[in-house]
């Protein structure tokens, strides 16, 4: 069924160009975005059946092309081109504030852009946010990977990158599958760590921020190291 066969006060479409972007529901979106549904399913039950199966917005749009690919209605490439297309473009966007800006004058942005980089992965991984003199963005980079509860970091490779790229500062993010962002004294005590290797080569520690789908915690503000 095409989106413009619904009665009109169920048009996403419609919706969204008459109110904006912000009126519609993440359901509304996502069938904006499809565009249509697939026999004995319509585009908002379509819409509707993606956000279950991956837990949200977040889980839809960090789906790899293989979990896409087995989703009935997501067969053909271009669908799934759409979705990978709207995560990039959503990241491009963020990625350019932060290089225009002060991250630490930019908190939520900061707190979306690693959000929408890592919150909705299954697997932790540890990530850093290399800044300039000015606290702007210089690079971002997932650097480790581990299972669902454990990473490991090497302080000496964050320290070799950050001084490659001519960082004077990092923010520290990672990411907690079970959506539960408080810190553990693993993490805590890490952070000491990477904060004593950067202090010896003059690199200031501004943050570590732990991220899910839904909740961000930040040491810097709430469990100082």
């Amino acid at each position: 069924m095409m989106l413009q066969d619904l009665p009109k006060s169920m048009r996403p479409r419609e919706k969204l160009l008459a109110l904006g972007g912000q009126a519609l529901t993440d359901l509304e979106l996502v069938a904006v975005m499809l565009g249509t549904g697939r026999p004995g399913q319509n585009v908002l039950q379509l819409a509707q059946s993606l956000l279950d199966r991956f837990a949200g917005l977040a889980g839809l749009l960090h789906a790899s092309p293989a979990q896409l690919q087995a989703v009935k209605g997501l067969g053909g490439s271009a669908r799934r081109a759409q979705l990978v297309a709207v995560l990039e473009m959503s990241s491009r966007v963020l990625q350019q504030k932060l290089r225009k800006r002060d991250a630490m004058g930019n908190p939520e942005t900061v707190r979306q852009f690693l959000q929408l980089q890592i919150g909705a992965l299954d697997h932790e991984v540890f990530g850093v946010m290399f800044l300039d003199a000015q606290n702007r963005l210089l690079l971002y980079r997932t650097m480790f990977k581990g299972t669902l509860n454990q990473t490991s970091v090497y302080p000496r490779e964050v320290v070799k990158l950050a001084l490659e790229v001519g960082a004077a500062a990092v923010i520290f993010s990672h990411n907690h599958p079970s959506g539960m962002v408080q810190p553990s004294s693993a993490d805590t005590a890490l952070t000491r760590s990477l904060h004593a290797a950067l202090a010896m080569v003059d690199i200031r520690v501004l943050d570590h921020i732990i991220v899910s789908t839904e909740q961000s915690w930040s040491m810097a503000e709430r469990s100082p190291w």
